[in-house]
């Protein structure tokens, strides 16, 4: 598979910013698997085109807090992490923004202390994968200090995190 065969332009004016207030009023595209032919229905409408014996799959994700914006202690440069996956309680497999600054060693603080991490390794594919220390829980610091991970082509953040979860 090829990621270029997703490609596509998209109008800047039909890239949705904010999620309605009434999510269940979100625009929905149906395509007839015999005709081919769409349709641009609601989301509330979804019902209809359900029939017995449909599987209806239901992305109940949380979306985390999970940029986190940093300096590496010793050069006071500045680094982005992003979360990307637990592979033990405190050590994440994370991306780093500049990665030649994180090598393993590294120190990193946020939020002027209230959490460090230490880079401990950087993967094959260039992650790294860092051991967070803090006193405290780390999904109550996380909302804290992290940001929601958007796309470039959303360019702000929500003001209530709970917005970006799916309902």
């Amino acid at each position: 598979m090829d990621v270029k065969d997703f490609y596509f332009d998209l109008p800047q004016e039909l890239i949705a910013q904010d999620p309605l207030d009434d999510r269940s009023s979100s625009r929905l595209l149906v395509m007839d698997q015999h005709t081919g032919e769409v349709r641009h229905r609601i989301f509330n409408q979804v019902p209809q085109y359900l029939k017995r014996g449909d599987c209806l799959v239901i992305n109940d994700t949380k979306v985390i807090p999970a940029r986190l914006l940093g300096v590496k202690e010793d050069t006071g440069a500045k680094i982005e992490l992003l979360l990307l996956k637990r592979k033990e309680q405190d050590v994440w497999e994370t991306l780093v923004k500049p990665g030649k600054k994180a090598k393993p060693g590294a120190r990193i603080t946020f939020g002027e202390g209230l959490l460090t991490g230490q880079i401990i390794d950087t993967l094959e594919e260039g992650n790294r994968l860092i051991q967070f220390h803090y006193d405290g829980i780390f999904e109550e610091i996380l909302d804290q200090l992290g940001q929601m991970p958007l796309p470039p082509y959303i360019p702000h953040q929500l003001k209530d995190k709970s917005r970006y979860q799916t309902v």
